[in-house]
């Protein structure tokens, strides 16, 4: 039995601890990703952030308000824009101490509802996009910089999610074996995997405002905490390892309120 079921709220920040830190946040417009801007500018550092809607890059602008952060309009599965993104972040920042590779898609699609259509989709935009944007930014990563990478708590699974679940498991594998490759650069290398969270759009594309909220309560009911994560506790979670985790690397560190453990089942 869980003892609170608030959600935190967020705490005063020091404007000044990462003056002069350079960031990019790719799947940075809305949710976990706009929530780690938010963290990082609030704290001095410069941001690029990501994402592929035009409206939506403008409305995180407006939400963020502040020069510190820049928004990017760039597509994590087209090598060219990954390749302007890169020069862009060379020429705006002059190199990269944290990269957090955040874009994501999931679809609710049983085994014989998949398409290899949508199997690519998923798998673009969480798998291979995220590697190669690691492929191309990593270069610009300074020394003793960071990355993490979003996955999932992938330790209880839901029907539907294969897709999803198999190209997150690749993006964990990715932060293993890429935190080995970047050792003698000392460059670390990291995974936030979020369980429950109440985002815009739960992560699921397309969900209509009834699943939504059917979803929310399968959430609360199957987390041990009794309630859905915030955006700034996964923002939380992902500065730590970025910032703060300075003897940590190839890890995946679970944030998902117990979900992963089965506590009180």
């Amino acid at each position: 039995m869980t003892t609170n079921h608030s959600n935190p709220t967020s705490t005063i920040t020091d404007p000044n601890t990462l003056r002069g830190k350079r960031a990019v946040v790719t799947g940075g417009t809305i949710g976990m990703g706009l929530a780690i801007v938010r963290a990082l500018t609030d704290r001095g550092a410069e941001v690029l952030y990501t994402g592929r809607n035009e409206q939506r890059l403008a409305e995180a602008q407006a939400s963020l308000n502040t020069p510190l952060a820049r928004p990017v309009r760039s597509d994590a599965t087209d090598m060219n824009d990954l390749a302007a993104l890169a020069e862009h972040a060379s020429d705006t920042l002059g190199g990269i101490d944290y990269l957090f590779v955040n874009q994501g898609v999931a679809e609710f699609q049983t085994l014989e509802a998949v398409t290899e259509e949508s199997w690519d989709r998923i798998f673009d935009v969480n798998a291979k996009g995220s590697f190669f944007t690691v492929q191309h930014l990593a270069p610009l990563i300074a020394e003793g910089g960071s990355i993490v990478f979003t996955t999932v708590s992938n330790d209880e699974i839901f029907p539907g999610l294969s897709a999803y679940s198999g190209a997150k498991e690749a993006v964990a594998a990715f932060a293993k074996v890429l935190a080995a490759e970047l050792l003698p650069r000392g460059i670390r290398v990291n995974a936030v995997a979020p369980g429950f969270i109440l985002t815009p759009t739960m992560g699921v594309a397309e969900l209509t405002e009834a699943q939504r909220a059917e979803f929310i309560e399968q959430g609360n009911a199957s987390t041990p905490m009794g309630r859905g994560g915030t955006v700034e506790e996964i923002a939380a979670a992902a500065l730590f390892l970025a910032v703060d985790a300075t003897f940590v690397t190839g890890v995946e560190l679970p944030v998902d309120g117990g979900f992963g453990k089965g506590l009180g089942h």
